[in-house]
């Protein structure tokens, strides 16, 4: 029997078992819990260069189609391919921060494959001697604790072009603009358990790199992607199972996605006593499934070799150095100094700093005009966290800007509006009404804090309300609460809190 018969015999037998497989088909007779999922991701990264990793090409997202392939890129005969030294720093930026080995010396490789979107008919990469080795990266787990994942590998290698599916009916397309981007392949170990670790991993990374400054991590323009290892294997056996590789997930809901159906597909399989086959696949985001693509590739499918056209990388301890020295303040960094320095808690601090301009934004907040951390951090993880998400921005897209914000907050320290009004000015200020002072004045929206004036109104109240009045002096203190509300409403919301409390309780 040929090998390939051998393979579709194979498949055959594990047709019963679901190679195809939703993760919402659940089956009673599995047992997710006598079995352990393994993990690794290897997660491409496209880097903010300017130019591509062995050519001059311009690497702006959103040309047209095929306006930024150099010849370099479309593997024009007697081209020599040329390294784009800031690749290399960023590179090195990125194994300083995960505290990993950078060698000083590493070399290219051509890896061999034939795909359209590839002119070459291989892939310049690092095989044997990456740029940077054996690193880690502590992510936060949901029961306050943290995990060390390990990193193996991260290593330079050229992007290739895309596959247009959809442009011509009928036919595929390529477009080669992203041809020879300059990428860092991240390569965790298998340490992670489960899709919930996986997605926090891959966020963490992802904060990073963005704090870093060497990728803008756009997972929708495909700058930030990820391949899933997954196996499972029962939870007494040290023997570890077979493992799918699903390819190209683009959002972390995807990753979590995946990998929950390749589990539950690979645990199905097994329970019916089915094999897994190693092999490639791609996740359906749409019926929320995984499906067969290919068999698996090992190493010696891609006939490694090293790139007889690049000589070896040589990386000096004084270049290692000055870029040490030039590192921004990394995340877990930062998180900390949000603790110590502003009191923040530790849920604050997570938020605040979880993306690198949300943490810009509210530095910026509380130093525009010393407004309170606390109050700045309540209001970004309230009225401005719903608004953005309301509309699907990020935090740089705001309608108000950190210095409008921090406006807005001064004057509820100053006690010109309350709260309750500081969030109706808010609304008017993100529809473009004017900033806060403008709005406060125009709508007459100025708290009153005239003691006078809010006894009168206090009296009035306690006037019209003797029956609750008396319920209150008999020991119902909980009726504070509705006096103040009577309070308020009569004022339009206008009057002190505070001062309409410790009033009320006198007088009551």
């Amino acid at each position: 029997m040929t090998e390939l018969a051998q393979k579709d015999e194979r498949r055959d037998k594990n047709e019963h078992c679901g190679q195809i497989f939703n993760a919402s088909d659940r089956c009673s007779h599995i047992s997710s819990t006598n079995w352990e999922t393994i993990i690794g991701l290897e997660v491409h990264t496209q880097l903010l260069t300017q130019s591509k990793l062995f050519s001059g090409s311009a690497t702006a997202y959103g040309a047209d189609v095929n306006t930024q392939a150099g010849i370099i890129d479309l593997a024009m005969p007697g081209v020599l391919p040329v390294l784009n030294q800031e690749a290399v720093t960023m590179a090195i930026k990125f194994g300083l921060a995960i505290h990993g080995h950078i060698a000083r010396r590493s070399i290219f490789a051509r890896k061999n494959y034939f795909y359209p979107d590839l002119p070459k008919g291989y892939q310049i990469t690092q095989h044997e001697l990456p740029i940077i080795s054996d690193g880690y990266l502590d992510i936060a787990l949901d029961d306050k604790n943290t995990k060390r994942i390990h990193i193996t590998r991260a290593h330079l290698e050229e992007d290739s072009g895309k596959s247009l599916h959809e442009a011509v009916r009928g036919m595929t397309g390529i477009d080669l603009n992203r041809a020879g981007i300059a990428l860092i392949e991240i390569v965790s170990a298998p340490d992670l358990r489960s899709a919930e670790e996986a997605v926090a991993y891959l966020k963490a990374l992802h904060t990073l790199v963005r704090y870093l400054g060497i990728s803008d991590g756009n997972m929708q323009e495909g700058s930030f992607r990820c391949d899933v290892n997954v196996s499972v294997k029962p939870k007494d056996s040290d023997q570890l199972g077979t493992r799918t590789e699903t390819k190209n997930l683009n959002s972390f809901r995807f990753v979590e996605h995946a990998i929950q159906s390749e589990v539950a597909r690979q645990i199905k399989i097994l329970e019916s006593g089915g094999k897994i086959i190693q092999e490639t696949l791609a996740f359906d985001s749409v019926k929320n499934e995984t499906r067969p693509l290919r068999e698996k590739e090992e190493s010696h499918d891609y006939r490694y070799f090293p790139e007889p056209d690049l000589l070896p990388l040589v990386i000096t301890e004084e270049t290692i150095e000055s870029i040490q020295k030039a590192l921004p303040e990394l995340p877990a960094e930062k998180f900390n100094r949000f603790i110590a320095q502003y009191h923040l808690s530790a849920y604050d601090a997570h938020f605040l700093t979880a993306d690198h301009d949300t943490a810009n934004y509210f530095e910026s907040v509380i130093h525009a005009e010393a407004i309170d951390p606390k109050l700045a951090a309540n209001w970004m993880m309230g009225e401005l966290s719903a608004a953005l998400n309301n509309e699907n921005l990020s935090i740089i897209q705001s309608a108000i800007s950190a210095e409008h914000l921090a406006q807005l907050l001064k004057r509820i320290q100053d006690n010109t509006i309350s709260g309750a009004i500081a969030k109706t000015v808010f609304e008017a200020m993100w529809h473009q009404e004017g900033t806060a002072d403008v709005i406060i004045e125009k709508k007459g929206l100025k708290q009153i804090t005239d003691t006078s004036e809010i006894d009168t109104m206090i009296d009035e109240v306690i006037a019209a309300n003797p029956e609750e009045l008396a319920a209150y002096r008999s020991g119902k203190t909980k009726l504070l609460g509705f006096f103040v509300g009577l309070v308020m409403q009569r004022s339009k919301g206008k009057a002190n809190p505070q001062q309409v409390n410790q009033l009320l309780i006198k007088k009551l």
